[in-house]
């Protein structure tokens, strides 16, 4: 007797081993180029300084962006430069302390609403005199408004050598 009933798997062609190995590797593959995504943070979300200076997070309800030291060549004088905003209703005081036990200490009183970009359009940046940090080193700064505990980081010292940091140098 002649059955007509096909087994299973039968009138189909064999799947190559070469065509599951190509899919295995292409699997691979991609989940290996995306898997990286999981494990590493973007770099769209790190907060970072774009500028010579540092900006200053979490020291009050005053914000400080891209503070930076102009200093003579010898190191032992120079000019903080920083924009300084108040989004605020209120007038608040930024404390600045510079150097290693804050042997230099800057106050500016920022009305409310105000920005004041110490350095630029038309305002003089603030005097640090006994600097004693040379171009090119950083000096640890400590800034700190209203009832905030402040943050400590470390302020870029710069030199004339730009030409849009020239006019910035102090003169004697």
């Amino acid at each position: 007797m002649i059955s007509t009933r096909r087994r299973i798997g039968e009138g189909r062609p064999a799947r190559s081993p070469r065509l599951i190995a190509s899919a295995a590797l292409g699997a691979a593959v991609v989940l290996g180029a995306t898997g990286c995504t999981f494990l590493t943070p973007q770099s769209t979300t790190i907060q970072y300084s774009a500028a010579e200076g540092v900006n200053v997070f979490d020291s009050g309800p005053l914000e400080v962006r891209n503070a930076f030291i102009v200093a003579d060549e010898t190191g032992a004088v120079g000019n903080f430069v920083a924009a300084v905003v108040n989004p605020t209703d209120t007038a608040h005081t930024l404390v600045v302390e510079l150097g290693e036990g804050s042997t230099i200490d800057l106050e500016l009183r920022v009305p409310a609403r105000t920005t004041i970009s110490l350095g630029a359009d038309g305002e003089e940046p603030l005097l640090v005199e006994g600097l004693d940090t040379p171009p090119g080193a950083n000096i640890p700064g400590y800034f700190q408004s209203g009832d905030a505990e402040g943050m400590l980081l470390a302020v870029p010292v710069l030199d004339g050598e730009l030409d849009y940091l020239a006019p910035l140098v102090p003169r004697d």
